[in-house]
C-alpha cells in the first residue's frame, strides 16, 4: 500500500540481487518440483537496434534493480535475495 503514496510512473520492485532468468528460474523449478527448463543463448538479430549498454547476447539479461524504490520512497523487500524467499515460501511438492 505504500506504493499508493508514491507519484505516478514505474518503479522496480525487486529484491537486492539482480539476477539472470537462467540463474533463478532452475531453483525456481526446483522448488515446485518440476523439470528445469533449457535455456540457449540468444543473440539479437543484426536488423534489431540493441539497446545501449545491453550486450547483443543478453542471456536472459540481468534482474532490475530496486534502488529507486529503496532511496527515493524508503521501501525495503520483506526477502532481501530471491533465494531467501524462495526457501522461506516455496516447497517441493510432496509425493
Amino acid at each position: 500500500m505504500l506504493a499508493l503514496d508514491w507519484p505516478s510512473g514505474p518503479v522496480n520492485i525487486v529484491d537486492d540481487e539482480p539476477a539472470r532468468a537462467s540463474e533463478w528460474l532452475p531453483v525456481y523449478a526446483h522448488a515446485l518440483g518440476v523439470p528445469e527448463p533449457e535455456f540457449e543463448s540468444v543473440r539479437m538479430p543484426d536488423a534489431v537496434p540493441v539497446p545501449e549498454g545491453l550486450p547483443a547476447n543478453n542471456d536472459w539479461a540481468r534482474g532490475a534493480s530496486n534502488a529507486k524504490s529503496r532511496n527515493e520512497y524508503g521501501w525495503q523487500p520483506i526477502y532481501p535475495t530471491w533465494r531467501t524467499g524462495f526457501s522461506q515460501t516455496l516447497t517441493p511438492p510432496t509425493q
